[in-house]
């Protein structure tokens, strides 16, 4: 196997200093009650940091009752979801590793909420399995202006309630399909406010939200979908144009994906293999100069370490490898070390015989 030259590289953005540039993205558990954090998150994210994953961001938290994927989503509106979060993130810090957490909003895409909500009111047109419950999606209704405003200043409150717990980032989510992002596309939006003038709008008011209560050397990040994979989807290039507007409003890290706009076109959606999304981190980065997330089946180490090495991307998210072996960064090394005899020196104490 071939020597790792990025992998394992430090990389820095303002006060955040990690030891690598592994990523754990936020994947949903769906295994809360009333938003609050349990033991299943704790063993989970505990065990990730344990892993020496250089960052480790949360799952999807959302800033109101009415904005989780499903009702086992976690939550950031009261103290005791703040607190379970806390728990979480001082065992972590525990580790030595880095924590953010993804704030969000599913909008169209809320499951087994009695008020889904929208830009406008269109349907997502696709159904989902979640926590072996089969759903439908409701159709939803359009925000008022008033009520969008009043949205921003809930991003706001729950960035507050992370900044106060201590993570080390924050994590704006503007992607798949979600609540922003059903802003931003053309054809999510339909509205003639301000809000549909200007369908970035929403997402730079969130951005700017976020910055005013966040130290002003803390990044935040902004996870976007750069292209749309299904029926009308929006291009690469106008996703380019969105991330640019995100990163003239103090987005400091675009974590570039794509789709959760619906079920997937063939003539607009790429073809799902290894590093399919790499070409949207590059082009992100190339326009904005800012550092990106790399994803997308990224999980062989020496793909993940080719995707730094060539200048695509700064940090590469690992997503199913990560759900699969909490140790896969260790267990990558050890791969590629065994042959040296040589102990992994980042390797906590009490397993380092395994290694």
């Amino acid at each position: 196997m071939a020597k790792f030259r990025y992998l394992t590289e430090p990389f820095q953005v303002k006060n955040l200093q990690l030891k690598n540039r592994v990523v754990m993205p936020p994947m949903c558990q769906y295994v809360a009650k009333d938003g609050v954090a349990n033991d299943w998150h704790f063993v989970h994210y505990v065990s990730r940091a344990v892993g020496r994953v250089g960052l480790i961001i949360i799952e999807m938290t959302n800033i109101a009752p009415n904005g989780r994927i499903s009702p086992n989503c976690l939550g950031l509106w009261n103290d005791e979801q703040q607190q379970a979060l806390k728990r979480i993130v001082d065992a972590c810090h525990a580790q030595s590793a880095k924590v953010a957490v993804q704030i969000g909003h599913a909008g169209r895409k809320a499951l087994g909420s009695d008020d889904v909500v929208s830009s406008s009111a269109i349907i997502q047109n696709e159904s989902v399995t979640s926590d072996k419950t089969q759903w439908t999606y409701q159709t939803p209704r359009a925000l008022s202006t008033e009520e969008v405003e009043q949205t921003v200043q809930l991003f706001q409150n729950s960035v507050k309630r992370a900044v106060e717990i201590g993570f080390d980032a924050i994590e704006i989510h503007g992607a798949h399909g979600y609540l922003i992002h059903q802003f931003y596309s053309p054809k999510m939006n339909q509205r003639t406010d301000k809000y549909g003038q200007d369908k970035c709008l929403f997402g730079v008011e969130v951005i700017q939200a976020a910055k005013a209560v966040m130290p002003s050397d803390m990044p935040l990040f902004m996870r976007i979908s750069a292209q749309e994979y299904s029926d009308d989807g929006f291009s690469a290039e106008y996703g380019v144009e969105v991330a640019k507007r995100f990163s003239d409003a103090g987005a400091d890290v675009l974590d570039v994906s794509g789709g959760g706009d619906g079920n997937l076109n063939k003539d607009f959606a790429p073809t799902v293999a290894a590093g399919y999304q790499v070409y949207l981190a590059r082009m992100v980065k190339q326009a904005t100069g800012k550092p990106v997330i790399a994803v997308g089946m990224l999980e062989d180490p020496a793909l993940a370490d080719y995707v730094l090495g060539s200048g695509d991307a700064d940090l590469v998210a690992i997503g199913r490898g990560l759900l699969r072996d909490p140790y896969w960064l260790l267990n990558a090394q050890y791969r590629q070390n065994a042959k040296d005899g040589k102990p992994l020196e980042f390797v906590p104490t009490p397993y380092a015989r395994g290694f």
